[in-house]
């Protein structure tokens, strides 16, 4: 096997782990979200248990990335695509933090009555994880326009945020006694938000890897 064909087949590796990861990554935030509505803490406590497992796939990666870096000196292109391969699972990394901040919050609230029925933040996850399946859909098969579109849905996922908070902050005064739990889900409803800026932020990436050019879709 020439030097060009082992790299090609080192980077199809690369990318399988990372799909991986990113599968680890969505699973794990969907359980963080199930115990949330079904006030399952065993879910909760597993999905916080199991965060090693996207950590490992992290570590593995960066090695393999650095590996190749060192060993075969890329160029061009394929410089950018292991540079981009790292700042993806960075991302892919954080997504599995979010989604054990998420578990925690399940824990909090515990099995105390919801001040009210969980219907709009369920949604604001959907549309949050459909960013996510797009931004690594678009990252595996280096697609510019898939990216710009998973990135036009974070000013939706932004203004479900701040107008869900603002509803939550005015069950206070009403519902003194559920302050904590009301403080959990704005905490929720935050952490929604981050996991659409992380699927912004690898969506950036692919057309970095596309382009060369540095983008803020953010903005």
């Amino acid at each position: 096997m020439n030097m060009r064909s082992n790299f090609d087949q080192n980077l199809k590796e690369l990318k399988s782990l990372q799909l991986k990861m990113a599968d680890e990554a969505q699973v794990s935030i969907k359980n963080a979200m199930l115990a949330l509505l079904n006030q399952d803490i065993q879910l909760a406590e597993k999905v916080i248990n199991g965060d090693n497992v996207i950590d490992d796939l992290e570590y593995e990666i960066h090695d393999k990335a650095l590996m190749l870096i060192a060993r075969q000196s890329p160029v061009a292109k394929d410089l950018r695509r292991l540079h981009v391969a790292l700042r993806v699972s960075s991302e892919v990394e954080r997504l599995g933090d979010i989604a054990v901040n998420i578990a925690k919050s399940a824990l909090h609230i515990g099995n105390e009555k919801h001040v009210k029925e969980l219907i709009d933040i369920p949604h604001m996850m959907e549309m949050a994880l459909e960013m996510v399946s797009e931004a690594i859909t678009s990252f595996y098969s280096e697609d510019i326009e898939l990216a710009e579109k998973c990135a036009e849905k974070d000013d939706k996922v932004d203004q479900m945020f701040g107008s869900l908070v603002k509803e939550l902050l005015t069950y206070i005064p009403q519902n003194p006694d559920f302050t904590n739990q009301i403080i959990q889900l704005a905490f929720v409803c935050r952490f929604i938000e981050r996991i659409a800026d992380h699927s912004t932020n690898i969506a950036e990436n692919v057309i970095y890897l596309e382009t060369g050019k540095r983008y803020n879709l953010n903005a």
